[in-house]
């Protein structure tokens, strides 16, 4: 079995069920666990990065610029993948933006021969990530271990949920996936606050992220924050911060008034890829909306303000 995956979240899935072996490329973004180096990669990014090509506002409008003409945001190398002779493609279609489109995936692999299976995974909530676990092991031979991870993260998932009250009502969140502009969370997102004990009334379970105007945001009253903008890592958010809190509406939130109460993310490794991982974010969330420290990964990348 040779698989290529073109979807971060998606790799994490098989090399989380036991298939890292059978990895024979990979997308430019494909960046965990560890030790993938060696696979050869075969997508890049033709907007400005986020390694400092440039800030969330010339990226956002770069990004919007190519959409409106039409124009794919990554480039896929053909011939590469041609030379890899996959079995299995694995790619996605929720989201235009997080990685190359699954038109053009497909049309390539039409092209190849043999064959090869693609297989695109559009989850929209955290119960549709873990069936993705199955998904991905039935295309590629490895069912029981599938479902073994599958188990493995649900009583992950369920042993935080026990420190939930569910009759008590708890913070309301403001959850920024992208900074400028500000971007609040979707899909998945709103359903791990809700899940967790908070309140996300700036957007709904399943629907896309959207951008918030500082007026929607003030009148929420948030009184936690959390920054984990899209792609970016601790770095860059704390480069970009200086212009978000600079801005008058920021300092009037409630989660401005004491320490501790904003929370900055990594996004490019914790709540924006639909993976394994987003059982260790959730049990961060839980941890630290209701003061319990136990449950926090002892490396979940944070930084508290």
């Amino acid at each position: 079995m040779r698989v290529v995956s073109l979807l971060p979240s998606a790799t994490e899935i098989l090399c989380r069920i036991g298939g890292g072996s059978l990895l024979v490329g990979r997308s430019h973004e494909c960046d965990f666990p560890l030790g993938l180096d060696h696979v050869p990669i075969l997508t890049g990014q033709r907007t400005p990065s986020f390694t400092g090509e440039g800030s969330s506002v010339d990226i956002d409008r770069s990004v919007r610029a190519a959409l409106h003409a039409g124009e794919s945001l990554y480039t896929l190398d053909v011939d590469r993948l041609r030379a890899l002779k996959p079995d299995v493609i694995l790619t996605q279609d929720l989201c235009e933006v997080c990685s190359i489109d699954l038109p053009t995936v497909q049309r390539v692999a039409r092209a190849l021969d043999p064959m090869p299976t693609v297989v695109s995974l559009d989850p929209k909530s955290v119960w549709a990530v873990l069936d993705d676990l199955l998904r991905v092991g039935a295309a590629v031979g490895l069912e029981r271990e599938a479902e073994a991870a599958m188990v493995e993260l649900r009583e992950g998932w369920w042993t935080a949920v026990d420190f939930v009250n569910p009759y008590e009502e708890g913070p309301e969140v403001l959850f920024l996936e992208w900074m400028n502009p500000t971007f609040v969370g979707g899909h998945w997102t709103p359903e791990l606050i809700h899940a967790a004990g908070g309140r996300h009334s700036l957007n709904a379970a399943g629907s896309k992220s959207r951008v918030a105007t500082p007026e929607e945001i003030v009148a929420a009253a948030p009184d936690r924050v959390i920054v984990c903008p899209c792609g970016l890592g601790l770095p860059a958010i704390e480069s970009e911060l200086p212009a978000l809190t600079a801005q008058r509406w920021w300092n009037v939130l409630p989660a401005t008034l004491d320490k501790g109460r904003i929370a900055l993310v990594d996004g490019n490794q914790m709540f924006n890829r639909p993976g394994p991982r987003l059982v260790d974010a959730f049990r961060w969330m839980v941890g630290w909306l209701h003061s319990r420290p136990e449950l926090i990964p002892s490396d979940f990348p944070v930084i508290y303000r």
